[in-house]
């Protein structure tokens, strides 16, 4: 009777030792499942310009290059801005 139990665990054991191992890696940041504070003011801005108002625009742009520097869309921000506007 114990040999099943024996033979049963050496199993969970030998499959346990085998199991790959979780490698820490960078990620995609287009597999994102959620945006971030830097895309939803991306968005903002777009919608704000889309709507003709070009003031709110560029102050949601410079909103997201202050508090947001390292977004993706703080460089396309600062490019729309131009250097002196951006807050840099």
């Amino acid at each position: 009777m114990k040999t099943p139990r024996v033979a049963t665990f050496a199993f969970v054991l030998a499959g346990l030792g085998t199991a790959p191992l979780q490698c820490k890696h960078e990620r995609d940041p287009s597999l994102r499942l959620e945006d971030t504070a830097g895309d939803a003011l991306w968005e903002l801005a777009a919608d704000f310009r889309k709507k003709g108002n070009e003031a709110a625009a560029k102050d949601t742009l410079r909103y997201l290059v202050e508090r947001y520097p390292s977004s993706r869309y703080a460089p396309a921000a600062r490019a729309e801005l131009g250097g002196a506007d951006a807050g840099t």
